[in-house]
């Protein structure tokens, strides 16, 4: 009887998102165009699909030769409108991703938050005018904004042609939505996904004539410290025990990193997605530290590490308080060469008026 509960309300969503992206199709809402390049990066199902490393890959391939601005809604921040984001920020103004791409970037990229990503817009092209790319974090859905290149992420574990609309499966509009894309990644594959796959996988997804496909995994790095008191090298043997911090969408990734390449020894504490760390929650960690042996480490997420960083913890956590850096893998170089060069030519090609900067078409 679930079942059939969630089949029909699951209807109901399918109408109610048909509706509304026939209306911006039709043009009867309108989608706002902007002379700045902006480039939208997002998905269409509920849960990580590593949306915030592509769009730290995209910053960095072009953070050398132009002024990029990441613009993000700021999840779960306790702040309203816009608000540029710095290194002071903290994760309630801002939301935990944009304070770790400021964190990242500081120096190299801006990074803004706005709930309106057309206000947002706007905003950003009155302060720079110089050359100015903009990078929408999670946009996807946001059709108020025609972006010059979006870009659609699929996760390999949970291809959007398997998956049902919400609440009965975990899709924010009908599969149909790929068709707006115009590159689409899938996410999170394993090392030895042979061709063949990769073309059912793209046959299965309907890919249009002019969408490029490309297959991305993550690669972790040595571990960095979560505060200064902390050893600058983090040393792990397979007898030391772990304690793994997670408050993310899906940690399977992690994990079998973690027992492939660290230790086997983890006692993990998972968390919702973006959680917001509360004193029983600190109480845990400290208690079950506790519990480990001598030879112990906190091991986190980058995105955790900075929620984490802002509470006061006592000295003999900090110096063991660590997460591991994640970066966008494209499984074979002939690949991340051409996504760069599509991103590349894509922007350079289609360069702003800056002296139109505040006109929307």
């Amino acid at each position: 009887m679930l079942k059939i509960l969630l089949k029909i309300l699951s209807g109901f969503y399918y109408l109610i998102t048909s509706v509304r992206n026939f209306f911006y199709d039709s043009k009867v809402i309108k989608s706002h165009e902007f002379f700045a390049p902006v480039i939208s990066v997002g998905n269409i199902t509920v849960g990580g699909t590593g949306k915030t490393p592509h769009t730290e890959y995209i910053v960095n391939l072009l953070k050398d030769d132009f002024t990029v601005t990441v613009l993000s809604r700021g999840y779960k921040r306790k702040t309203t409108g816009y608000v540029d984001a710095t290194k002071d920020s903290t994760v309630a103004e801002i939301g935990d991703e944009p304070k770790q791409m400021v964190k990242k970037f500081s120096g190299q990229a801006f990074v803004a938050v706005c709930e309106s990503r057309v206000h947002g817009i706007l905003k950003i092209l009155k302060k720079r005018l110089d050359n100015q790319i903009i990078v929408l974090d999670d946009a996807y859905q946001h059709r108020a904004v025609t972006p010059l290149v979006s870009i659609l992420l699929v996760d390999y574990n949970r291809p959007v042609y398997e998956d049902h609309l919400l609440p009965y499966g975990r899709l924010r509009e009908s599969s149909k939505g790929t068709s707006r894309a115009h590159i689409i990644i899938v996410t999170k594959c394993p090392d030895e996904i042979k061709p063949i796959e990769k073309n059912i996988i793209a046959k299965n997804m309907n890919r249009l004539p002019f969408q490029s496909v490309y297959f991305t995994n993550f690669k972790y790095s040595a571990p960095k410290k979560v505060f200064s008191e902390a050893e600058d090298t983090c040393e792990i043997t397979k007898d030391t025990e772990i304690l793994l911090i997670t408050g993310i969408a899906n940690t399977k990734v992690l994990e079998n990193y973690v027992k492939k390449n660290l230790s086997e020894k983890i006692t993990q504490l998972k968390f919702s997605d973006h959680h917001n760390f509360k004193a029983k929650d600190i109480q845990k960690i400290v208690s079950t530290f506790s519990t480990l042996s001598s030879k112990k480490v906190i091991l986190t997420t980058e995105k955790d590490a900075v929620r984490l960083e802002e509470i006061a913890f006592a000295e003999e956590i900090k110096k063991k308080m660590y997460y591991l850096p994640i970066e966008v893998n494209f499984l074979s170089d002939e690949d991340a060469q051409k996504f760069n060069q599509q991103i590349l030519k894509y922007v350079t090609e289609n360069k702003a008026d800056y002296r139109l900067h505040t006109t929307v078409r």
